[in-house]
């Protein structure tokens, strides 16, 4: 019976801390510093996050969940990572690697990004404007895709047990959205800051409360 109350007391206390850095950090915070570009968080007292981002023509946002530690605020978007692309059709065919992208809107099928592995060699491709791309190498161990208007995780479409070289893909919905995936902010004073990472690559990145 005493090693029940001990443990419910701790547990008690562990929530109270909880429940303290939530409300520590709960409200309105926006991007400051950062020319052309429109940013905001909202924490909820339920431990719940908004975020929208606006840079340019593109419009992104994220919903999701947070916890802190210490002076670390996690973020666990409702978006999962490393699914903005869908292989709808794969085949073995002679020469190379080829890659289509399926898509309704041309300007969207032409931003996209081929990351190719050989053992421990990177190289980096791109989309030509029809949306489409040919690889003249023999033999490639994993391929990604990531757009770069909306980059986040990129997404496999080959492993090494994928003997396939012809990829038709296709865009999905989650394109929008933010994963934060390996995103942490760090909080003082009232101010959210994270290192340069996909989608934001600048230094100097500030949420400030309002």
């Amino acid at each position: 019976l005493s090693s029940m109350k001990n443990f419910l007391t701790i547990l008690l206390f562990h929530t109270a801390l909880f429940t303290m850095a939530q409300t520590k950090i709960t409200g309105e915070y926006h991007l400051r510093g950062i020319h052309d570009m429109a940013s905001g968080l909202r924490f909820t007292e339920q431990g719940t996050f908004d975020f929208f981002y606006v840079y340019g023509a593109v419009d992104r946002f994220a919903k999701g969940t947070y916890t802190v530690e210490g002076n670390v605020i996690k973020l666990k978007s409702d978006k999962e990572a490393g699914k903005d692309f869908t292989v709808n059709k794969a085949s073995k065919r002679a020469g190379g690697y080829t890659i289509k992208m399926q898509d309704a809107n041309p300007m969207l099928a032409q931003y996209v990004k081929c990351i190719v592995f050989n053992g421990q060699e990177k190289a980096i491709e791109f989309m030509n404007s029809k949306g489409e791309l040919h690889l003249s190498t023999s033999h490639a161990d994993k391929i990604y895709l990531q757009h770069e208007l909306f980059p986040d995780i990129a997404t496999e479409i080959k492993n090494e047990s994928n003997d396939n070289n012809y990829f038709e893909v296709s865009l999905n919905p989650s394109l929008q959205q933010v994963s934060f995936k390996g995103i942490d902010f760090k909080i003082e004073n009232q101010t959210l800051t994270c290192l340069p990472n996909y989608f934001m690559p600048f230094d100097n990145i500030r949420f400030v409360k309002e």
